[in-house]
């Protein structure tokens, strides 16, 4: 009986041993069958536009938004109170220095004047008598006093009058433009009531922009800005004429004033405009497009292109430092070198060691006044402009 089972115990194991090994050598054809297949095929390959990566002249700038103030800019008020009898306050009317704006009623201080100008006639004949008689001793000193006090004080009225009077008739204090009025004769206006604004009309204007004290500490007076105004007209050179001696507490920035020139032309006072602040001295910079660069966990990078060993074109995945986006150009600080090809378009479906095809077409970057082109051999990007 224990023979018996023996027999059958050894029968069952050679059976699964024999299955056992069949199952092996199946599953190993298999494999190899999948590796002769998958060796076949041919290694996957992705197609991106490719650029040259260039060194153009770089100015570092940063940008602020400022606004064009006036050289000389008042709001008219009046001094003394009193009925509007004459207006010629036309607004954007350019006026010269001296023309009269608004003229107040004054036929009462016309009429006090011709009495206080006839009162100090008399004192004038009655102070030239008593010196007469003062030197004949018909009066005393004290007389002679009295009659050169009274003349004093009746020459003084007159002027007080005349004064009242000048301080009714307001004047342009210099050559401007006049703003929006609300003014009209028959109206009576308080001590103090606003006229009109006057923004003065000169060669040169100032705009006022604010920047970080760190810029701030780097500039100085005489240094150029350039200025923008919103119909885009071009850049308007200006002269750093003042910074501000304190950094504003809440903000951490600094106000400083440049001076434009020749104003004429130019932005009105109170808009708004768009200033390109030097940060650093001029240089050579190395420039991509924009879409170059990809945004990761690790920060910017981009994908260098280079051949293997085999002369294949594959993907190398570098990180950069960038240092502004100038329009649809990336100025890199950090990690890559003027001459090196980097993906462009399509630069998102890449990754580290990657195979590569080079598309035939070409994109041009511009940004700036001026542009040039410049073609790799293998019909590739060029990045043009001047920054």
């Amino acid at each position: 009986m224990i023979h018996r089972n023996l027999i059958r115990s050894a029968v069952l194991i050679a059976a699964i041993v024999t299955a056992g090994g069949a199952l092996a050598a199946w599953k190993h054809a298999s494999l190899q069958e999948s590796a002769a297949a998958s060796a076949n095929q041919p290694e996957p390959m992705e197609v991106v536009a490719a650029v040259v990566a260039q060194e153009r002249d770089h100015s570092p700038t940063t940008t602020s938004i400022g606004t064009v103030v006036a050289t000389r800019s008042i709001t008219l008020r009046n001094e003394v109170p009193g009925t509007v009898h004459r207006v010629k306050l036309t607004p954007g009317q350019i006026v010269d220095t001296g023309t009269v704006l608004v003229a107040l009623d004054v036929s009462v201080e016309q009429a006090e004047l011709q009495a206080q100008q006839a009162q100090a006639e008399l004192a004038r004949t009655l102070f030239a008598r008593m010196e007469r008689m003062n030197q004949h001793g018909a009066a005393s000193e004290i007389e002679l006093d009295n009659a050169r006090a009274e003349r004093d004080v009746a020459l003084a009225q007159v002027e007080r009058t005349r004064a009242i009077i000048a301080r009714k008739t307001i004047r342009a204090p210099f050559r401007a433009r006049v703003g929006i009025s609300d003014v009209h004769p028959g109206q009576y206006l308080n001590e103090g009531s606003v006229l009109t604004t006057l923004q003065g009309v000169d060669q040169s204007a100032y705009v006022d922009f604010t920047v970080a004290q760190q810029v701030a500490a780097g500039l100085k007076a005489g240094s150029n800005v350039d200025i923008f105004a919103a119909n885009d007209a071009g850049a308007i050179r200006a002269a750093i004429v003042a910074i501000d001696a304190r950094v504003d507490a809440s903000t951490r920035n600094a106000t400083v004033r440049a001076q434009i020139r020749n104003a004429e032309q130019g932005p009105l006072p109170g808009a708004s405009v768009r200033v390109q602040v030097p940060i650093a001295a001029p240089g050579k910079a190395v420039t991509i497009p924009a879409s170059a660069v990809r945004k990761g966990p690790g920060g910017d990078h981009v994908f260098v292109l280079r051949e293997d060993e085999q002369g294949k074109t594959r993907a190398h995945e570098r990180a950069v430092r960038v240092s502004t986006l100038a329009g649809d150009v990336a100025i890199i600080e950090k990690g890559l070198s003027a001459g090196e090809k980097v993906a462009a378009s399509g630069s998102f479906k890449l990754r580290e060691a990657v195979l590569v095809a080079v598309s035939n077409a070409s994109t041009t970057v511009a940004s700036g006044p001026e542009t040039a082109q410049a073609k790799d051999a293998q019909s590739t990007t060029s990045v043009t402009g001047t920054f």
